[in-house]
């Protein structure tokens, strides 16, 4: 593993006093990092950009949603380890390429896209991912009224919210070849991709289960018919993937397949997006993590990844 310094600790400021509010100031199609709770509250990977980690607790539970531009890794983590509540930090270190955050209470130091601690007092310790899928804002709007949108906190009031987290770097950064630090900021060494099959910047939906670990790479999923049904770690699971995004839930046994834009099973049509059936039932999401090919293979190797 690698691990080089390249900011300041703290240098990108978490939020640890998140507000949230029924107005978002972005696009419709900005995406999201949703957390269930009463109200399910969203996360933009616009405000995300500039923060990296949000502490925050839903529903009672300490939760740190966590995004790193580089791997474009988002995972909500539960923040409570042998029944201590952590708060965590950007450390100013990048560990593959990936975000490596610390905590406050003990130093120690975790690898955002794995969530394993990495160094110091708990190292060897793993967070405990949490069902976090992404979705545009304006999906999550629709299909929650009563939902609530992380607020921003960036800027003096000077500026509007839209100029002062400007997504515009990002998107050129996802957009091109170079991958990393270098394709991030142009630094150190141009790392070098050597398989053909997938691009380093293609996305991947990571389902773990215990020590078993598969990537579902986008591309590969629709061209299976936009559903993939697949065992990880002894537990069934079926994988959509949208022209809006791609989503795990746990297989109940049924035969999906896509029919005339939508998933049928069971007599009846399934949204992809949210696992909720025309007849009222829903299906249970796993934890999941979205990323690009190269964090995953990274934190998994190069068999990692789902193959038809």
């Amino acid at each position: 593993m690698d691990v080089q310094d390249v900011l300041p600790r703290d240098a990108i400021p978490s939020i640890d006093d998140p507000a949230f509010g029924s107005s978002y100031f972005g696009d419709p199609d900005d995406e999201v990092v949703v957390v269930d709770g009463d109200p399910p509250r969203a996360y933009p990977i616009r405000i995300l950009s500039y923060h990296e980690i949000v502490n925050d607790s839903v529903a009672g539970r300490p939760v740190a949603v966590t995004w790193c531009p580089i791997c474009w890794s988002a995972v909500a983590y539960d923040r409570t380890v042998d029944g201590r509540t952590l708060t965590f930090g950007v450390s100013g270190k990048l560990a593959d390429d990936a975000l490596v955050m610390y905590d406050r209470e003990t130093g120690s130091e975790w690898k955002q896209p794995t969530g394993e601690a990495i160094a110091g007092p708990l190292a060897g310790t793993r967070l405990s991912a949490l069902p976090a899928p992404m979705v545009s804002y304006g999906r999550f709007a629709a299909d929650n009224p009563d939902g609530v949108v992380l607020q921003p906190v960036r800027g003096d009031g000077s500026q509007p919210p839209g100029e002062v987290y400007d997504m515009a770097p990002y998107e050129r950064y996802a957009a091109g070849e170079a991958f990393g630090l270098y394709g991030m900021r142009g630094e150190g060494e141009r790392r070098s991709w050597d398989r053909a099959d997938l691009d380093a910047k293609t996305v991947v939906l990571g389902v773990e289960v215990g020590d078993d670990a598969v990537g579902y790479p986008v591309p590969r999923v629709r061209d299976a018919g936009g559903v993939v049904t697949d065992t990880v770690g002894g537990r069934p699971v079926v994988v959509f993937a949208t022209d809006d995004g791609v989503y795990a839930f746990e297989h109940p046994g049924f035969a999906f397949e896509r029919r005339d834009g939508t998933v049928r099973a069971d007599g009846t049509t399934w949204d992809p997006a949210t696992g909720e059936s025309a007849d009222g039932r829903a299906l249970d999401r796993p934890s999941a993590r979205r990323m690009f090919a190269f964090a995953w293979q990274d934190a998994h190797g190069p068999d990692a990844f789902y193959e038809p």
